[in-house]
């Protein structure tokens, strides 16, 4: 089996697409604390804006968390502040912290291939934790439930720039773009052990910058030894700077002593 590194930009990255685990990780924290998403129409506004212009949250009665439910108000006015108690939001917790390990970027440098299985295990935990918080299930505009029917759009968003659409995707290995329809071995050969670097571009973007030769740790550790080499040098040199006191040719008395006939004179009893 050809395994493939997968990179973007410099970071290392994964064969397939975990955005949509990414996405819901970072916003269930938001939801054990905040309750479920306000309507669009109403999020963003005051109480006396609300108020104003008579708006009502037809799925706050609905969706209400297990349990007593502890009131928080959502600062940012996303979410309407009737949050889970603190048992179910350590469920919500524990559970994201369980699918963000199978994602983790640390399963490359375990050499654990990544695989939908994997994916698909994460979006289960998630969807499952967020069913025993939320037995009624969340309402349509909340973007947990939107993501976990693959129905939200990003478009404009910051989490927009972290997606790469299938269409627009590139993998590119050895400056060479690996196109779609062929298969590897016309690219790497049949070696079946081969592990090869690849980078994730999206077609607008180019050709990513070429792999450096040595990694970043190797890097570190040759800049490492060349300072202690520096180090040793510069201390054998300053031992070699002393020794020549120790010398004949530097006693200036040395060339008088000679012509007096004063030289290997040794004293005491013979």
């Amino acid at each position: 089996m050809v395994q493939l590194h997968v990179k973007r930009g410099d970071e290392t990255q994964f064969l397939f697409n975990t955005t949509a685990v990414d996405r819901i990780c970072s916003e269930i924290p938001e939801l054990a604390d905040h309750g479920v998403s306000l309507p669009p129409s109403m999020q963003g506004l005051t109480d006396d804006q609300i108020m104003e212009l008579k708006l009502k949250d037809e799925w706050e009665e609905r969706c209400i968390p297990s349990g007593v439910a502890e009131f928080k108000k959502d600062e940012l006015g996303r979410r309407n502040g009737h949050a889970p108690n603190e048992k179910m939001k350590e469920v919500l917790r524990k559970t994201v912290e369980e699918a963000k390990a199978l994602i983790s970027k640390k399963q490359v440098e375990a050499n654990v291939c990544f695989t939908t299985d994997l994916v698909k295990e994460a979006l289960d935990q998630l969807r499952g934790a967020v069913m025993i918080v939320y037995p009624m299930g969340l309402p349509p505009h909340d973007p947990i439930r939107m993501e976990f029917e693959n129905q939200e759009d990003l478009t404009g968003t910051q989490a927009s720039l972290l997606v790469s659409p299938e269409e627009e995707a590139q993998l590119w290995w050895a400056s060479k773009e690996l196109q779609r329809g062929k298969k590897l071995q016309d690219y790497v050969g049949k070696n079946e052990k081969t592990k090869i670097f690849v980078k994730i571009q999206k077609r607008c973007q180019g050709a990513p910058a070429s792999e450096p030769l040595v990694s970043e740790e190797e890097q570190k550790k040759m800049m490492l030894h060349y300072y202690k080499r520096q180090e040793e040098l510069k201390k054998l040199e300053e031992t070699d700077n002393d020794s020549y006191l120790q010398s004949d040719w530097s006693d200036r008395q040395a060339l008088k002593r000679q012509f007096q006939g004063l030289t290997n004179i040794k004293w005491g009893p013979r």
